[in-house]
């Protein structure tokens, strides 16, 4: 792949450099066909292994040459995202169960060059017939240690026996691998480890408030009115905890949002944007958001529950203090728990003694029933809510169009001015309903 190809999709993608891991791993795929990179959370693997695999793929070929497998629909959305703003000109689809069917099943009709899916939705695909797998050259197993740990092997090893042209893998891990599967067919991997290297949570602060009785949640709402504006995920070991704590925090009116897994797929992407435009600057999610997640850099994170495991302290703390930016982890502890051993050093925050009032996120998001499927663009959208909707640029802010709807963030205090207007209005000669979303 030529430099100037590299700088294009960096710039694209608003990366001035490739950091050390990903020079290596660029590196290393000129000389070996199969890599192993280990790497933790939030040090950029997706663009690790992007970048190489466009050296596997031709403007010439057709049919399906690079076949990404992810753990969960939200990284398999998150990988499609990078690889659609690198602007490389191959097309790509993306496969994950809750989403439609027969829509997957007409993009497979034209072939993408690139094809992202989970291990289920893609076994299924394959027993359909919906594709042909024997054109596929390069692989790329994303996450693999989670895709084991959460049961898809089977799927896996269904889907890797059908591809008989496979030249080229790579395997990505965010903890250390232990013996690789033989399905997998590694003969001699290089294998790149920066879980050792990385200056993993340098910048972490690691606190710990204790609650007067069992119940934790006083002491969560206390905590919570200490902390600044920054953007804060509450873990919980169980989605029911997570519910529970989300509707007590609903009669206090405290803006938030939940992720777990018992939600729907359009549930999960509605509360996931709402925090990545600043709709909502408080995530209370179980372990799921622990990972391969499309999120911002998180100020604050909260063990309302105690982690299961030293890993889950670490996949947790994982999404703060990355990439030399500074991060609190908070343990919220009841009055007979104590401070896990494998936690060195910890420091007591006191608590106030009243819940201090907090302030609602300067961002609110806005529901428009039109998308990619009715040819919406985000200029569109840009050119009718500025002009129709009388707003400033800067009091507009992050838009994600999906396929039947869009999502645009605004200031709170124009938002029903906006809606007000534009409900009169027609986008693209089209009637839409406008609304706050849910």
């Amino acid at each position: 792949m030529p430099d100037k190809t590299t700088d294009h999709c960096l710039a694209r993608l608003g990366i001035k450099t490739l950091n050390p891991m990903q020079e290596a791993s660029l590196k290393t795929a000129r000389l070996n066909q199969e890599i192993i990179l280990t790497s933790p959370t939030g040090s950029g693997k997706t663009v690790a292994f992007l970048l190489p695999m466009l050296l596997r793929l031709s403007p010439e070929a057709t049919g399906i040459q690079a076949l990404v497998i992810v753990p969960s629909r939200e990284l398999a959305l998150q990988v499609e995202s990078v690889f659609r703003k690198m602007s490389t000109g191959f097309k790509v689809n993306c496969c994950y169960g809750g989403h439609s069917m027969k829509t997957e099943t007409n993009n497979l009709a034209s072939p993408p060059a690139v094809l992202i899916g989970t291990p289920g939705r893609l076994a299924d695909h394959l027993r359909r017939q919906n594709f042909d797998p024997t054109t596929i050259k390069a692989l790329i197993l994303d996450e693999f240690d989670k895709s084991l740990e959460l049961g898809f092997q089977t799927d896996m090893e269904e889907i890797v026996s059908q591809l008989p042209s496979l030249k080229y893998k790579t395997l990505t891990s965010a903890t250390t691998l232990g013996q690789i599967p033989s399905f997998v067919g590694l003969e001699s991997p290089s294998k790149l480890d920066f879980l050792t290297e990385a200056k993993t949570n340098e910048g972490l602060r690691q606190l710990f408030v204790r609650s007067e009785g069992h119940d934790k949640l006083e002491a969560l709402r206390l905590l919570m009115g200490t902390l600044d504006s920054g953007l804060t995920i509450v873990f919980c070991n169980h989605r029911e905890a997570v519910n529970r704590i989300s509707s007590l925090l609903r009669q206090d009116n405290f803006l938030h949002g939940i992720f777990h897994g018992g939600l729907d797929q359009e549930e999960r992407e509605r509360e996931l944007l709402k925090f990545r435009n600043g709709s909502v600057n408080t995530l209370i999610a179980t372990d799921l958001a622990a990972r391969g997640l499309d999120i911002p850099e998180i100020k604050h994170v909260i063990h309302y529950q105690l982690p299961t495991d030293e890993k889950s302290f670490t996949h947790r703390n994982g999404r703060t203090s990355r990439m030399s930016a500074k991060g609190n982890s908070y343990l919220v502890l009841s009055s007979e728990e104590t401070v896990p051993e494998y936690i060195q050093e910890s420091e007591q925050l006191e608590l106030p003694l009243e819940i201090r009032p907090l302030t609602p996120p300067e961002w609110t998001t806005l529901y428009i029933s039109a998308g990619k499927k009715d040819k919406i663009r985000k200029m569109d959208l840009v050119g009718w809510i500025l002009q129709k909707g009388g707003i400033e640029k800067g009091e507009l802010g992050i838009i994600e169009v999906q396929d039947k709807a869009s999502y645009v963030a605004v200031k709170r205090d124009v938002a029903q001015s906006v809606i007000s207007k534009l409900e009169k209005e027609r986008l693209k000669k089209r009637k839409v309903r406008i609304a706050l979303a849910k």
